[in-house]
Formats: structure tokens, C-alpha cells, sequence
């Protein structure tokens, strides 16, 4: 209960921070937990979590952002959703890479996709990269002093700011003129007043 519990509240947060695998890696080392069950336990909580934090982001966000940047990104994820196989697929490899779903569920969210279209193709690359992180882990549970210590890395802080950097760019690209027009202009005008 405490593998799902962590993972959710690691991943219903909608602010970039430690990935969920290391709530899993740590309760799987301190209790000497079966790997597969704190897998698939605390994947479902995550993606539960990150299911959850894209409704509310999303209804939240629209209070904050002006109007005409609601219309731009719900326009980029009408056009996210028209092609699902692509969706799936990009959603499946940004969940493999070594970067923060937060800006990916944060944009769904807001633009308005249906986050259940998007969760099977999340499930199954999260479980793929979480595993791989668990059975890293277990290699490395001699040193969980080190592991503690990159929590605040220069690496986790690079990440850190990628994310927001993507979140930034899918907040002031305007998409409507990038996809229709093809020409590339930011609008930072985005809030409401």
C-alpha cells in the first residue's frame, strides 16, 4: 500500500521533483519487497497520479492562462489526438527517455487531451523504465548514500530544468500559427489579468 501511495503522491504533484521509481526503489531495498509486485503496484499508482494531476492541471491552468493561449494548445491537442498511433508512440518513447512526465501530462492537461488515450502507451513505458531503474537499483543498494545524494545533483538539476524548459515552450509557442502557418513566433502574453 505504501509502494502505491508514494508513486501517487510523487506523481499527482504537478511540479517537476524526484520520479516515483525512487519511493519504489527505496520501499523495495528497506523491506526486501518482491520487485514485480512493487512494480506494478507503484506504476499503477503513478500513472493514477499522473492521470489525476492532468484533469485538475488542466481545470486549474484555465484559470491562469488567458483565453487565446486555451485555444492555441486545445488546437494542439485536437491535433495530437487526430493521429493516436503517433500519440502513442511519442508518449511511449518520451516515457522510455530519462526525462520528467510532468511537462508532457502538465500540456495534456491543459490542451485538453483525453489522458485515457494517452495512459496505455505511459503504463507500459513506465513499467519498462521504472523496472530497469529498480533492477539498477538492486545493484547499486551497497551505496544508497549516493543514490540519496543525486537527488540534488547537477544532473537531477539539468533535468529539472529541461522539463520547465519544454513546459515553457508548449506555453509560449503559438501552435496554431507554427502548425497552420509553419512560421515559428512565442507569445508571452498567456496570462490572465
Amino acid at each position: 500500500m505504501a509502494v502505491f501511495i508514494g508513486a501517487f503522491l510523487f506523481d499527482v504533484i504537478p511540479l517537476p521533483g524526484p520520479p516515483a521509481w525512487m519511493i519504489m526503489l527505496f520501499l523495495y531495498l528497506k523491506y526486501d519487497l518482491n520487485m514485480w509486485v512493487v512494480l506494478t503496484i507503484g506504476v499503477t499508482g503513478s500513472v493514477l497520479g499522473r492521470y489525476i494531476m492532468s484533469l485538475y492541471f488542466g481545470k486549474l491552468s484555465h484559470h491562469f492562462i488567458n483565453d487565446q493561449k486555451n485555444t492555441d494548445l486545445t488546437f494542439l491537442g485536437d491535433k495530437l489526438s487526430q493521429n493516436m498511433p503517433r500519440a502513442w508512440l511519442f508518449v511511449f518513447i518520451y516515457t522510455l527517455v530519462p526525462l520528467p512526465t510532468t511537462p508532457l501530462f502538465n500540456v495534456m492537461g491543459i490542451a485538453k487531451v483525453k489522458p485515457l488515450s494517452v495512459l496505455p502507451p505511459f503504463f507500459i513505458g513506465k513499467f519498462i523504465s521504472d523496472g530497469y531503474m529498480l533492477l539498477a537499483g538492486n545493484v547499486v543498494a551497497q551505496d544508497l548514500p549516493a543514490i540519496l545524494h543525486g537527488l540534488i545533483s547537477l544532473k537531477s538539476i539539468l533535468i529539472t530544468i529541461g522539463a520547465l524548459l519544454v513546459l515553457a515552450g508548449m506555453l509560449f509557442i503559438d501552435w496554431m500559427r507554427l502548425i497552420k502557418d509553419k512560421k515559428f513566433k512565442l507569445k508571452f502574453n498567456i496570462w490572465r489579468k
